[in-house]
C-alpha cells in the first residue's frame, strides 16, 4: 500500500509499504482523511517513538470506510464510514484499528471533520474527566485555546455549561476562541494572563495545560481549592526551577500528567464509550464538531506539519487521502 514515510532527512515522502490486515478485534479502514497532531511532529523528529508493537507510520486519527473485518468483529461494521483513534498508521492508504476505538461518523460531519475528531476530543474529554463533577458551576482554564485540543475543550466544556477561559498568542486567535464559545480569551503576548484573571476575579477549578514549565506556578495561583491541573505536553519546557510545592498543598490541588497514546486499548475503549454516552446526541445533531483550520493534499504533508510547527493554526490541520484514488 502507499503511505507517507520518513526519508533519511526526516522529510515526509510517499512510499510503498506492505499492506496491513485486520487482526482479531480490528477493522481495516480505507483512509479518506487523517488528522495532523503535534505528536506526529515529535515522532518525525525522533522525540516521541510509538509504544512497542504500535505502527511506526505516523498518524493517530483517521476517517474512512471499513473495508474488511478481523475475527470476532460484528458484520454490521463492514461498509461503515467511521472516525477512529489509531495506534499509529493513519498516514497510510489503509489502517487497521481496534473496533472499540471507532465511532460511526455523524451524518453532519465531512470526512475532514471526522479525521479531526478522535485524538483531540478524546484528549480533551480525558482531561475534563479528571474532574468528575465538572459542569455548570465550574470554570476551566485552557492554555493554547486555539489549538485542536483547545477548541475541543471549549466545545465540550460549553456543552456542559461551564465557564471557559483561554490563553492564546494573538488577537486573531483571541477573537477566534471567543467566536467559538470561550467566555474570556487572553492574549499572553500582550498581557500577563494570571494578572488579568486576578484583576477580573477569575479563577479555575480545572486547568488544561500543554505548556507546563514556568506556567505551573501561575496555574496554581489562579486555581481554586481542590482544583486540578492536567498537563498534556511540555511546550514550555521540561523543567520548572521556580515551582512552589507549597502552593500545591495550600490549594489541596492535584497535578496530573496525562497522555493518550500510551494508554491501554481497554482504557481507550472505555474513553470512547464514555464520550459517546456523554456527548453522542450533541455530535449527531452537529452541536459539537471539530474546527478545521486547513486541509492539505496527502502529498503536502510537510506543509501541513509546518503549520503546526509555526503555531499558525486555528483549529485542526487535516490531510486528505483522496488523491490516492487517482493512483
Amino acid at each position: 500500500m502507499l503511505t507517507i514515510d520518513l526519508n533519511e532527512n526526516k522529510q515526509l515522502v510517499i512510499a510503498q509499504t506492505p499492506t496491513v490486515a485486520a487482526a482479531r478485534g480490528q477493522v481495516l479502514i480505507k483512509v479518506n482523511a487523517a488528522g495532523v497532531n503535534r505528536a506526529d511532529l515529535l515522532q518525525r523528529q525522533g522525540k516521541y517513538p510509538p509504544p512497542p508493537g504500535d505502527s511506526e507510520i505516523l498518524g493517530l486519527e483517521v476517517c474512512g470506510e471499513v473495508v474488511a473485518l478481523g475475527e470476532g468483529v460484528a458484520s454490521q461494521w463492514l461498509g461503515q464510514h467511521v472516525m477512529a483513534l489509531c495506534a499509529g498508521g493513519g498516514y497510510g492508504e489503509f489502517v487497521a484499528v481496534d473496533v472499540r476505538h471507532c465511532m460511526i461518523k455523524p451524518a453532519t460531519f465531512s470526512s475532514a471533520q471526522g479525521a479531526a475528531f478522535c485524538e483531540v476530543f478524546l484528549t480533551a474529554f480525558d482531561a475534563i474527566a479528571q474532574y468528575p463533577e465538572f459542569g455548570a458551576e465550574h470554570t476551566v482554564l485552557v492554555h493554547a485555546g486555539a489549538s485542536g485540543v483547545g477548541t475541543a475543550a471549549i466545545s465540550l466544556a460549553k456543552y456542559l455549561q461551564a465557564q471557559v477561559v483561554v490563553t492564546v498568542g494573538s488577537d486573531e486567535k483571541k477573537q477566534f476562541c471567543l467566536a467559538h464559545g470561550a467566555d474570556k480569551a487572553i492574549n499572553y503576548r500582550q498581557h500577563n494572563w494570571r494578572e488579568v484573571m486576578k484583576a477580573e476575579g477569575l479563577s479555575a477549578d480545572l486547568i488544561i495545560d500543554p505548556i507546563a514549565g514556568g506556567y505551573l506556578n501561575d496555574d496554581l495561583s489562579v486555581l481554586n481549592m481542590d482544583g486540578r491541573i492536567v498537563v498534556l505536553a511540555l511546550l514550555g519546557g521540561r523543567y520548572s526551577e521556580q515551582f512552589d510545592g507549597a502552593k500545591l498543598l495550600q490549594k489541596r490541588a492535584q497535578l496530573i500528567g496525562s497522555t493518550l497514546r500510551n494508554r491501554t486499548p481497554d482504557y481507550k475503549a472505555k474513553l470512547v464509550d464514555n464520550l459517546k454516552r456523554t456527548f453522542g446526541d450533541a455530535l449527531n445533531s452537529g452541536h459539537i464538531a471539530p474546527v478545521i483550520d486547513s486541509i492539505f493534499p496527502w502529498e503536502e504533508a510537510m506543509s501541513a506539519h509546518q503549520v503546526l510547527q509555526d503555531n499558525a493554526n486555528l483549529g485542526k490541520v487535516v490531510l486528505t487521502h483522496e488523491s490516492l484514488d487517482e493512483r
